[in-house]
């Protein structure tokens, strides 16, 4: 039997109005334990994209994958972006939201299913078995039930080509945007590094990536600290919140994975 793949869109960032980290332990004690339940392989977006075109690689996973979760708790924009992305072809997607998160007017005449955000033992598990279910009964469900407001509304879905080539135009601009965001960090400051100030600033480059000794490093869009000191084969920074000063060798499985921006 082939494997099913379940792509997870929600909150990936910290929140306001959540504590530090709040999403991450949605998806690994309900939404992962979940899909493995109802026998997906969970996806998340920070755990699968690699490729510099990360925006390219996000609609192909939300298009491709043989179902959907999408978390709507907090609202987030993104969030809904990429479920209408999803809608609009018309592709199985299971709606989920915390308990203190309204509904969305827009879309409250879709099903919801919702959880308990404080993920309390007593409720965690028996929200893993009802999402199981809902995974597996939307991923079984005619094709004529699938829950959207392009069955809402009665109107055509979009349709994707089977194969789709770039122009050489795309893909100068894709390279552009790719460029912009190496360069981002030019034109960030922190309490550690000014611009015209007389300071004189050290660059690397990493991976094609520009980063300044007191310039935030992050791994997997998660904030590790900032840069000490860079070699070929380490890197040290130091995490202003917690004051840690941390060494990542090449030999460390996040060391591929490090970047200067959030995303």
């Amino acid at each position: 039997m082939p494997e099913l793949k379940c792509f997870v869109i929600m909150p990936i960032s910290d929140t306001d109005g959540y504590e530090k980290g709040h999403f991450t332990r949605v998806y690994e004690f309900l939404i992962k334990p979940a899909c493995e339940k109802a026998r997906f392989i969970p996806i998340r977006a920070d755990e699968e994209i690699r490729t510099n075109y990360i925006v390219i690689d996000i609609i192909k996973k939300i298009l491709d994958s043989d179902i959907v979760i999408c978390d709507l708790s907090s609202k987030n924009p993104n969030v809904l972006y990429e479920l209408g992305l999803r809608q609009a072809f018309n592709k199985k997607a299971l709606l989920i939201k915390d308990s203190k998160t309204s509904r969305i007017f827009d879309i409250q005449g879709l099903r919801t299913l919702d959880y308990d955000e404080s993920l309390r033992v007593d409720t965690v598990q028996k929200d893993i078995s009802l999402l199981a279910k809902s995974i597996k009964d939307t991923f079984e469900a005619n094709e004529n039930d699938v829950n959207s407001l392009i069955q809402l509304l009665s109107i055509k879905p979009a349709i994707l080509n089977d194969s789709v080539e770039l122009s050489n135009e795309s893909s100068l601009i894709l390279k552009a945007i790719n460029d912009i965001q190496n360069r981002i960090t030019t034109i960030e400051k922190n309490g550690k590094r000014e611009y015209g100030g007389g300071e004189s600033v050290t660059e690397y480059v990493i991976d094609g990536k520009d980063f300044y000794i007191g310039g935030s490093v992050y791994v997997r869009e998660l904030y590790i600290g900032d840069l000490l000191e860079f070699n070929s084969d380490r890197i040290v920074v130091q995490n202003r919140n917690e004051r840690k000063i941390l060494v990542i060798t090449d030999s460390n499985p996040d060391f591929k994975d490090i970047t200067c921006l959030p995303f």
